[in-house]
């Protein structure tokens, strides 16, 4: 029997690569006299979807994460589960 889940799905980009937004957002926090080593963008893709268990959901957000929502390349990216409360 198929339950509901949420898999969060965070996308980041790779050491080396170029990080625009998070070097602007850096900066500007600096002027204002917060004092920090280092920022970092990251993507957070919350997927709520039926599966008959954890590890299928898993699985399937892997998936949608490897065909669209992380380009290899560039990013690294983590996938957790957690079922979601209430009915679905």
């Amino acid at each position: 029997m198929a339950a509901s889940y949420t898999a969060s799905v965070t996308v980041r980009l790779k050491p080396g690569v170029l990080d625009p937004e998070a070097e602007t957002t850096k900066r500007a926090l600096e002027r204002l006299d917060f004092e920090l080593e280092e920022l970092r963008s990251v993507d957070r893709f919350e997927i709520d979807l039926d599966a008959d268990s954890p590890e299928a959901a898993a699985e399937r957000a892997d998936a949608m994460a490897q065909r669209l929502l992380a380009n290899p390349t560039i990013h690294d990216y983590t996938v957790a589960v957690e079922p979601t409360e209430g009915p679905s």
